[in-house]
C-alpha cells in the first residue's frame, strides 16, 4: 500500500557522521535531494570527537610503488579471519573497500575538502604481516577555522578532541619537544598560529573535528543536504517489504520522511546503553568509553525489529584508559596506550603477570585484556612504570610527574614504593610473582628482545615507543629498575562499539537468511565491521564509513561500483 508522508526526499541519512557527508555529496552529484536527520544538536557524530584518521589503501597521497591494489588485499586477507562469527567481512566485501576507498577520496577532495597524509610514519597495526605497510596509509583532513562555517553552523559542530591549529601527526611529536630543535620549532609555530587565530577570530579544530567541519563545509556550500539537528528517528517504515522511509521529530511532533531511493543508517553505536553492553559485551562499562552521549544503539534495536542480522555485537574499537583524577568528568577519557607502550612500562594482571604485548592496536589490547579476565582477574591491570618512566614521559595525558605526583599519590590513583615488592603490596598482587615478572623483562631488556610478547618487533610498537631512545636498539623496550617504583589501575575502554547490521559489497541491509531488505543501507558503527573482528590501522572505522556511505550512494542512485 502507499504510504502518506509529511515529505519526501531521494535520499534519506540517518546519523550525520563521515560516511552520510560523503554519501550526500554523491547525492548532489547524480541531481539527487538529500536529508539528514541528526539525534543531538550538533553535527558530526562520533567522527568529530575522533582522531578523523582514514585508513585509505592506495591513496594519492602515498609515493608511486609503496602500495597497490594486490598489497592491500593481501594484508587485510592475512590480518582479518573470515568465519560464521564475522559475517560483516568477506574477501569480496574487503576488496570492495580496497577498490573504493582511493575513488572515494579522490572524490571527496574533488568537492573541495582538504586531506593530506596523516604521516609518513604511521605503521599498520599488524605490519609484519604479508601486505604490510611501514610508512602509512593513513589520511587526515588539513586543520580546519571552523567560523568559516557560519556562526549558526560553527555553533552546530560538535567539539573535537584537539581543537588547536596543529596536524595531528605534529600533536603526537610534541611530547617529544626537549629532544628535537625541529620539534620545538613546530611547537612554537602551532603556538603563535593559536594567538594569531584568537586575535584574528579563528577557531582552529583539528583531527575528527576538521574532517567533520570540511565535509559539513562542502555539504553546505553545494547544497547537498536538508541537515537537521534534533531530529532523532524512532521508527523505518516499510512498504511492501521496501524500507520506504522513517519517523523522525519536527516541531515536537511525529514527522513522516520518504525516502525514493532508500535510506542510509548511519547512527552510532551502543557505547552509551549499558544494558546493551551488558548482554552483548558483559565486563565493559559505558562510563570507560570516549562514545558519544547519544550512541544508545536505537537503530540496531530498530533494524532488528525490521528483520536485518545483527552480528559482532560483541566487538568494539577498544582504547585502554584509566581512572586518573578528573576522567569522570573529561571531555577525553584518560588514555593509556602512549604510557604502557614506552620504554621502563609494563602492564600486568592481578597475579602481578605480564599477559600481552603493551603495544600495538588498541583494539587488540582490550580485547586481551578481557579473554585474560575470564581465566585470571585482570581488569583492572596495572600499569608499572619506574622513575626513570617518570623523568622523561607523560602520563595518560595527564602531564609530567614532577609536576602532578603529589595530586596523583594524594587522589590514590597513584602507588608508589621503594622496590618492586612492596609496591606489589600496595596494589594487591603476589610480591614474588611480580618482582619475577619485572626481573624477566629486564632481562629481555638486556638481551635486546622480549621472548614472551615481541614487543617492539613490529615498526608500530616502535612508533609507540619513543623515537629518541637511546639505551637499546629497541623503541620501546627499557629496563624498569630505578626507584622508586610505580603503578595505576588500567581499564578496557574504548572509543566505540563495532558490531551491527551484516551489510552486502554495496552496502544493502541483509536479514538473516542472507536476502537483502531493498531499500536500506548502512554504514559506520551501525553495521557489523566489514575489518571483521579485527582493526588494521589507524582509521579503521571512519575509512570504512565513508567509503561504504559512498557506495551506497553510488549503488542508490544508479551509478554502479564500476568494481575491476
Amino acid at each position: 500500500m502507499t504510504q502518506l508522508f509529511d515529505e519526501t526526499f531521494d535520499w534519506v541519512v540517518v546519523g550525520s557522521g563521515a560516511g552520510s557527508m560523503a554519501s550526500a555529496l554523491l547525492m548532489k552529484q547524480a541531481g539527487k535531494s538529500v536529508v539528514i536527520l541528526e539525534k543531538a544538536e550538533w553535527v558530526g557524530g562520533t567522527t568529530c570527537k575522533s582522531g578523523g584518521v582514514m585508513w585509505i589503501p592506495g591513496n594519492r597521497f602515498m609515493d608511486a610503488g609503496e602500495d597497490s591494489l594486490e598489497q592491500a588485499c593481501r594484508y587485510l586477507d592475512a590480518v582479518v579471519p573470515d568465519g560464521p562469527d564475522s559475517p560483516g567481512t568477506s574477501p569480496q566485501r574487503r576488496r570492495a573497500y580496497a577498490v573504493e576507498a582511493p575513488r572515494m577520496l579522490d572524490f571527496i577532495i574533488a568537492q573541495g575538502v582538504r586531506m593530506e597524509r596523516g604521516s609518513r610514519f604511521w605503521p599498520d597495526y599488524y605490519d609484519e604481516l604479508p601486505g604490510g605497510v611501514k610508512t602509512s596509509r593513513t589520511v587526515t583532513a588539513v586543520p580546519f577555522d571552523k567560523n568559516e562555517l557560519g556562526k549558526e553552523w560553527a555553533a552546530k559542530l560538535r567539539k573535537g578532541f584537539l581543537e588547536v591549529p596543529a596536524r595531528l601527526d605534529d600533536g603526537m611529536k610534541l611530547p617529544f619537544m626537549k629532544h628535537s630543535w625541529e620539534i620545538k620549532k613546530t611547537f612554537v609555530k602551532i603556538a603563535l598560529k593559536l594567538v594569531a587565530g584568537k586575535l584574528t577570530g579563528k577557531h582552529w579544530v583539528t583531527a575528527g573535528a576538521a574532517l567533520q567541519g570540511r565535509m559539513l563545509q562542502a555539504v553546505l556550500q553545494k547544497e547537498a543536504a536538508d541537515i537537521r539537528v534534533n531530529s532523532p528517528v524512532s521508527e523505518v517504515i516499510m512498504d511492501d517489504g521496501r524500507a520506504a522511509g522513517v519517523v523522525t521529530v519536527r516541531d515536537g511532533r511525529p514527522w513522516r520522511v520518504g525516502a525514493r531511493l532508500g535510506i542510509l543508517m548511519n547512527a552510532g553505536g551502543f557505547s552509551m546503553n549499558q544494558a546493551m553492553r551488558d548482554r552483548y559485551m558483559p565486563g565493559t562499562q559505558s562510563k570507560w568509553s570516549n562514545g558519544i552521549e547519544t550512541d544508545t544503539g536505537d537503530m540496531h534495536r530498530e533494524l532488528e525489529r525490521q528483520g536485518a542480522r545483527l552480528a559482532q555485537m560483541d566487538q568494539m574499537v577498544g582504547f585502554q584508559m584509566t581512572e586518573a583524577p578528573g576522567w569522570d568528568t573529561d571531555y577525553v577519557k584518560p588514555g593509556t596506550q602512549s604510557t604502557t607502550a614506552k620504554p621502563h612500562a609494563i602492564q600486568v594482571d592481578q597475579s602481578g603477570v605480564r599477559y600481552m604485548n603493551e603495544g600495538g592496536s588498541y583494539e587488540e589490547f582490550c580485547e586481551t585484556m578481557l579473554v585474560r579476565n575470564h581465566t585470571v582477574p585482570a581488569i583492572p591491570s596495572w600499569a608499572i612504570l619506574d622513575q626513570q618512566y617518570m623523568d622523561k614521559y607523560a602520563v595518560a595525558g595527564k602531564g609530567m610527574a614532577k609536576k602532578n605526583m603529589d595530586k596523583w599519590l594524594a587522589s590514590g590513583w597513584m602507588r608508589r614504593a621503594d622496590d618492586v615488592r612492596a609496591l606489589a603490596e600496595q596494589i594487591g598482587v603476589p610480591a614474588d610473582a611480580l618482582e619475577g615478572t619485572v626481573s624477566r623483562w629486564n632481562g629481555f631488556v638486556r638481551g635486546g628482545r622480549d621472548e614472551d610478547f615481541q614487543r617492539g618487533e613490529r615498526a608500530y610498537d616502535n612508533f609507540l615507543g619513543d623515537p629518541f631512545f637511546t639505551d637499546g636498539p629497541n623503541k620501546s623496550m627499557g629496563t624498569i629498575e630505578k626507584g622508586p617504583f610505580y603503578a595505576f589501575p588500567v581499564y578496557p575502554g574504548d572509543v566505540g562499539t563495532y558490531g551491527g547490521v551484516v551489510c552486502d559489497c554495496d552496502s544493502r541491509v541483509l536479514r538473516e537468511d542472507g536476502s537483502v531488505i531493498e531499500g536500506l543501507y548502512a554504514c559506520g558503527v551501525t553495521t557489523a565491521s566489514p575489518m571483521g573482528r579485527v582493526y588494521p590501522g589507524a582509521g579503521a572505522s571512519v575509512g570504512p564509513s565513508m567509503t561504504f556511505g559512498w557506495i551506497a550512494a553510488k549503488h542508490a542512485a544508479g551509478l554502479g561500483n564500476q568494481m575491476p
